[in-house]
């Protein structure tokens, strides 16, 4: 599988929780910095909806894809951004994605943050790999840098 198309599907089971997890960020419930993140389909222009765990580093703000190259993340490209939503909270942004070569900062970061939730996608890569394993799982996690508008 090339790396551009990298992309793990959820099981049932994880299709379920992350129902769960958009309804209660939805509700106005985080589950560890959780959001619900709201997107236009890229053939539809229908709004897509998919919880997300913002990540601020170095006072910026980051969506990471622990999945791949998923639906919102081919959504994003298209749209150029979205809104993220816990309870009645709903805040707009524009996303720029970042290339692979400069996110292994920030996969550590992410993966110091929500590596218990996320490992089975990133398989041996860990917050304490090295940059040159996290440079090499970088293209197969695409990462978007936020600005609320």
């Amino acid at each position: 599988m090339s790396q551009m198309t990298h992309y793990l599907k959820p099981g049932r089971f994880a299709a379920r929780l992350n129902g769960t997890i958009g309804w209660l960020a939805r509700r106005g419930i985080s589950l560890a910095g959780s959001a619900d993140l709201a997107v236009r389909g890229r053939k539809s222009g229908e709004w897509r909806r998919v919880p997300v765990n913002p990540m601020t580093f170095e006072d910026c703000r980051y969506l990471v894809s622990a999945r791949g190259n998923s639906e919102w993340v081919r959504n994003m490209r298209a749209a150029g951004g979205g809104e993220l939503r816990v309870g009645r909270r709903t805040r707009p942004f524009t996303a720029v994605e970042v290339p692979p070569a400069e996110t292994p900062a920030l996969l550590r970061a992410y993966l110091k943050r929500w590596g218990w939730e996320v490992k089975s996608y990133f398989g041996e890569i860990t917050a304490d790999s090295t940059d040159e394993e996290l440079l090499a799982a970088a293209p197969r996690h695409p990462v978007f840098r936020i600005t609320e508008s």
